[in-house]
């Protein structure tokens, strides 16, 4: 029973926790207290800060230079539809990163952000009773931001404003005045507008205005350079920036098609390739009619044929002479059907056709007894010919873009190989090789010796490049820089965590919270005991253990009897209130 007494007399206190610690908190002193107070405020506000610092949406840009009034009126319908928002420094408003397209779908959907400029809706809310001039500055307003806005969809444009002059029409033809316009732009930066996009901004907007020449609109971008005046110069001077990019698209045809067929062969980065074409834009348009001789008579066309031949046969007088010869015959009154008499010519011989019966002549397509015929006989036959003429007519036009002359250059690597220590060395290629590479090249660029082309194929080593130069480092790379700063954010406020415990926290959780004493086995009560719990050395233990435990003993035995000899009233009533628990 005194064993089980002096065991429990030995032991903590059991009590509230709260009571337990409070004590434990009135072992540190007033400065300790501050600041292990401080210590766990910070600690709880790094944490929760954390927290809520990861819960915080990513924010991204909406729009960024806002006008007063478009930054109003999106702000007011963001409020209206509690989307989150927020104005960075630079003043661009700023909405959760996975919300931006929806709340830019839904703000185009009602015509936000205007820009500054009004439309023709302007024209919409119009007064009863407005003057006629309030509606013509309504109307020219409406017509200049819708000007605008179209130009405003160009890709490398940024913002622009249209001014138009539009002067009040007159009766008088000596007195009337063309509108003019002028267009300021404002380019994103590292972009420009080629000659093609400026003339075609120019006109769109003189086909937009009645009766505005394209030569009365002026073109200006954000550092007041006159665009439109640089188009004309270009158009003036035959400059065409098709033409140019004509060239272009034909130069890398060829060199697209001379690196496809070598890179098989070589492999990529063992060979470059050049190419200048010379393009001909110049129009010609001929017309030619040519007249010759027909060459040969079996390709003779005959366009029409007159022949003509007469015969004349001479026969001398004959009749009676005198008064009678000279009158003229009397008509016959004999019937058509009564037979002939007198001298009746002989019937038609039968024979061949074509052919003359004997004692017969033919003339001039007559057939006459020979008897009948006097002589002289006159005959004469003309023939007239008309043949077709050899007429060619021929009409070229030579359209513009014909390749006049194409010149090719190719540099091929040496080939890379090992020696016989292993060291990686460079070998020129053998002349059959690059005599391959040569005709392989004439093929694929299409090199014609009568146009002019000239192809030069070299081999020659590449010097090689340092990678760690070219490459960007690790930390500068766009990509690696967001993660890095997460990163750090997180490893700094870690750090910040551990300062703060184990720094202030844990030093002050061990004083608050000793470490209890331990009881060595084989315990026995001696001077002090009850108490102050003797401890003595058991039996199979180390020497040296039995003495470190033995000092240290002593050492407590010692403190509690000063502190006894100063105060004997406090360890009476330490006593005393241990004898109070025990017998509850």
């Amino acid at each position: 029973m005194a064993a089980t007494t002096e065991t429990t007399a030995g032991s903590a206190p059991a009590g509230n926790p709260v009571e337990r610690l409070r004590e434990a908190f009135d072992r540190l002193g007033s400065q300790q207290k501050i600041v292990f107070m401080v210590a766990i405020a910070a600690l709880v506000a790094v944490i929760v800060g954390t927290i809520l610092w990861s819960r915080q949406p990513d924010w991204k840009v909406l729009f960024s230079n806002l006008n007063e009034k478009d930054g109003g009126s999106i702000a007011a319908v963001l409020e209206q539809q509690n989307i989150p928002h927020r104005y960075s420094d630079s003043g661009a408003l700023l909405v959760p990163s996975e919300r931006v397209h929806e709340v830019r779908l839904k703000l185009a959907s009602q015509g936000l952000p205007r820009g500054g400029m009004v439309g023709f809706e302007l024209m919409e809310n119009q007064k009863f009773g407005v003057s006629q001039f309030a509606e013509q500055v309504n109307y020219q307003r409406g017509l200049e931001g819708e000007l605008a806005r179209t130009i405003q969809s160009i890709g490398a444009v940024q913002s622009a404003r249209v001014h138009l002059a539009i002067p009040k029409p007159s009766v008088f033809v000596r007195e009337e005045l063309k509108p003019t316009a002028s267009v300021m732009l404002n380019l994103y930066p590292g972009r420009a507008l080629d000659g093609a996009q400026i003339a075609g901004i120019t006109h769109l907007v003189s086909s937009s205005v009645p009766q505005l020449p394209a030569s009365n609109v002026t073109v200006i971008d954000q550092n007041g350079a006159l665009l439109s005046q640089l188009k004309n110069r270009l158009t003036e001077a035959g400059l065409d920036p098709t033409q140019i990019k004509y060239v272009r698209e034909i130069e890398n045809t060829v060199v697209k098609r001379i690196e496809d067929i070598l890179s098989p062969m070589l492999g990529q980065g063992n060979y470059k390739v050049q190419v200048a074409a010379d393009i001909d834009f110049s129009q010609t348009e001929q017309t030619a009619e040519s007249y010759r001789p027909n060459s040969t008579p079996e390709s003779t066309s005959i366009r029409s044929q007159q022949n003509n031949e007469t015969a004349n046969v001479n026969q001398a007088a004959g009749g009676v002479p005198g008064a009678l010869t000279n009158q003229p015959p009397v008509p016959a009154t004999a019937p058509l059907t009564a037979p002939p008499t007198g001298n009746v010519p002989p019937a038609p011989v039968p024979g061949k056709p074509g052919e003359v019966p004997p004692g017969k002549i033919d003339a001039a397509g007559v057939t006459a007894p020979l008897n009948a015929a006097g002589q002289p006989i006159s005959t004469s036959k003309n023939s007239t010919i008309n043949y077709e003429l050899d007429k060619t007519i021929r009409y070229t036009r030579q359209g513009m873009g014909d390749i006049r002359r194409l010149s090719a250059a190719v540099v091929v690597n040496h080939r890379k190989d090992v020696d016989k220590t292993g060291k990686p060395v460079t070998k020129p290629l053998a002349d059959a090789e690059m005599k391959q590479i040569n005709d392989l090249v004439r093929e694929a660029m299409g090199y014609s010796r009568e146009r002019g082309d000239t192809l030069s194929v070299a081999n020659a080593p590449f010097t090689a490049v340092d990678k760690s130069e070219s490459d960007l480092p690790v930390w500068k790379d766009p990509e690696n820089v967001a993660y890095l700063k997460d990163i750090l954010k997180y490893l700094l406020i870690a750090g910040i965590v551990a300062f703060i415990y184990l720094k202030i926290i844990q030093p002050s959780l061990k004083t608050m919270f000793p470490p209890p004493e331990k009881e060595q086995p084989g315990e026995a009560g001696g001077e002090g005991g009850g108490l102050f719990g003797g401890v003595a050395g058991a039996e199979g233990e180390e020497e040296g253990a039995t003495e470190v435990h033995i000092d240290h003993y002593a050492v407590k035995v010692q403190k509690a009897r000063d502190i006894a000899d100063k105060d004997p009233k406090a360890i009476a009533n330490m006593i005393k209130d241990w004898m109070g628990v025990n017998g509850n």
